[in-house]
């Protein structure tokens, strides 16, 4: 339950709706008119990555068997992307040294969710790698763009209400079927009855 608990951090379910959350707040604490896009840049192309990615594995079998790759991990590319984010939003009008623990923060719980994927034999080594990589640079980028920007702080009350939605699922614990989906729209875009699996991967 432990890891299972922790990968949620990574989960679809969680991260869509927080990344929403995001995009609305930051027009009101941002002093950029910019940044909002920015970010809805950054989130979208995790996702459009991670998800080319298993389609060009689940219908067409691109793949790599020497490095058991079948695609990104989204867990840790879409945590990746979201989660230095938040915390640097959030933590906005903090002292220095409380800003950059946050955000370090920020991005400890992806590497935590990226470890979780392995233990629970969600993903392989390579996998998470460079799940990990595509969203810290883009989570990465976004902050270098936003590095002059100012940001309104966020009192305690702020805080809960923006947090409240990301709790809620957190507390239900219903996870994203969006696996699911990519299995089925890549089968149906390739043609065939099922998608490729793992297995298939190594037959080859």
């Amino acid at each position: 339950m432990h890891w299972k608990t922790l990968t949620y951090f990574g989960d679809s379910m969680l991260l869509i709706p927080t990344a929403v959350i995001i995009a609305l707040v930051l027009p009101w604490k941002s002093d950029n008119r910019r940044t909002v896009l920015y970010w809805i840049v950054a989130f979208g192309l995790a996702g459009l990555f991670v998800s080319l990615s298993k389609i060009l594995f689940l219908g067409f079998g691109i793949g790599s068997a020497r490095f058991n790759f079948t695609g990104f991990s989204g867990h840790s590319a879409m945590s990746a992307t979201l989660w230095p984010v938040m915390l640097w939003l959030i933590s906005g009008r903090w002292p220095v040294l409380w800003r950059g623990f946050a955000i370090g923060v920020g991005y400890m719980i992806p590497l935590m969710v990226g470890f979780s994927r392995l233990v629970i034999h969600a993903h392989s080594k390579s996998e998470v790698a460079t799940g990990l990589l595509l969203g810290f640079t883009l989570s990465t980028a976004f902050l270098i763009s936003q590095r002059r920007t100012a940001l309104k702080g966020f009192s305690w009350p702020q805080v809960s209400v923006a947090l409240l939605v990301p709790l809620l699922l957190f507390g239900h614990g219903r996870v994203a079927t969006t696996q699911q989906f990519l299995e089925r729209f890549s089968a149906d875009l390739a043609g065939l009855e099922k998608p490729f699996t793992r297995a298939d991967l190594f037959r080859k």
